[in-house]
């Protein structure tokens, strides 16, 4: 069977690759620690899962939902964004419903992307940007995190060659792989610069509520941001939610109107009864307290797994937002080397840097998605390794 062109420009997707592996190991009877994919190991609260439940009695729910979803759920967007970040936005224009943020950057390329025109795509970054520009015939641009810039793109190295042929710029701030956070002065420069150059900028929000410090900003804040660009958000990481698929972008209604088209063509929008879970999520008086507790839960991992790594002898940015930690990879070694030892010697899983791209050549990301005992248990083992 012959694939589509497209499909052999592809790399191998990334955490497909790794849960092949895992599974493998687990079959040989390898007692896996997982900190590889970002996956929360604590299950959604109750009750958002209660709300869930009672949606989905509910026979007017079973029906095709279409469209940009319900317009209670697009409220409880536009009451929360507005509480969160102080953005106000129409629910019946500038709020649409996703089957997940990965969707809707997937699909974003088709709306907006001709074959040959070009993406600009960090590096290293989610694999879903660049793979979506290559499903739309369109050449992805990577600029790269450096840590000496606290991984933010240096915008000005671009070629003018490449921008007179660039469409989009991706950008994902609180950011996975580095967990880095973008500050309001680069945001600034982000829409001064999209504006110069007539770009769509996609910003990829999804780790909003996972920071440990001061809080994350949106795009959306920055004055012009909506007349240049949509943010993307999502329930998953924020409530426990990666398997119930719930999501929304939001922003400029024109670009919102692009995106719309293409997922009118190829789903059915987001199940009703998912969408009124979401309300709860979002709206909900017992919501902030359990995001709260997320957040120390998670710092307390990291302070864990940074003191007892640095102590051993790994190099490891500041890890000030998401549940990742980016760290380099011991006496320099491939980063595919370090993940295939840490889960051949000691069943550990963690992802090679350089999957997200190839400035992330160097490190390895962990994923602090175990309880603490395990975690430990995985601090034990990396450090046992002889490099």
């Amino acid at each position: 069977m012959k694939y589509a062109d497209r499909i052999n420009k592809l790399p191998p997707y990334l955490f497909a690759e790794i849960d092949r592996k895992k599974k493998a190991a687990i079959d040989r009877g390898v007692d896996i620690i997982s900190l590889g994919v970002g996956d929360p190991d604590l299950p959604t609260p109750p009750h958002i899962v209660k709300a869930g439940q009672a949606a989905l009695a509910k026979a007017a729910n079973h029906q095709y939902p279409f469209g940009a979803g319900l317009l209670s759920f697009r409220q409880a967007i536009a009451t929360w964004t507005k509480k969160r970040f102080g953005v106000t936005l129409d629910p019946a224009t500038e709020i649409y419903s996703l089957i997940g943020s990965k969707e809707g950057l997937g699909h974003l390329p088709l709306a907006f992307v001709n074959p040959g025109d070009v993406t600009l795509v960090p590096d290293p970054a989610y694999p879903v940007y660049k793979n979506a520009t290559l499903f739309a015939g369109g050449e992805p641009y990577l600029m790269p995190l450096k840590e000496e810039r606290q991984f933010l793109p240096d915008l000005k190295a671009i070629p003018a060659a490449v921008l007179a042929k660039a469409k989009i710029l991706f950008l994902n701030y609180p950011n996975n792989p580095v967990s880095a956070m973008a500050p309001r002065a680069f945001l600034e420069e982000v829409v001064a610069f999209a504006r110069q150059h007539h770009l769509i900028v996609a910003y990829d929000n999804a780790y909003s509520e996972m920071y440990y410090e001061d809080a994350p900003l949106s795009f959306l804040e920055i004055p012009g941001a909506k007349e240049v660009g949509i943010e993307f958000h999502s329930l998953s990481k924020t409530f426990n939610m990666t398997g119930w698929r719930m999501a929304w972008f939001c922003g400029n209604p024109e670009l919102i109107k692009g995106l719309a088209t293409i997922k009118d063509s190829i789903d059915s929008g987001a199940f009703q009864a998912i969408q009124e879970a979401g309300i709860a999520a979002l709206s909900s008086p017992e919501s902030e307290p359990f995001v709260q507790d997320m957040r120390t839960l998670y710092r307390k991992r990291r302070d864990l797994f940074v003191e007892a790594m640095t102590k051993a002898g790994w190099k490891i940015p500041t890890s000030s937002a998401t549940f990742y930690i980016w760290a380099h990879t011991p006496k320099n070694l491939p980063s595919t080397e370090v993940a295939a030892r840490l889960l051949d010697e000691v069943g550990v899983v963690c992802t090679p840097g350089v999957g997200f791209g190839p400035s992330g050549e160097g490190y390895v990301r962990f994923a602090l998605t175990v309880e603490e005992s395990r975690l430990k248990e995985a601090i034990k083992r990396i450090n046992s390794v002889k490099w």
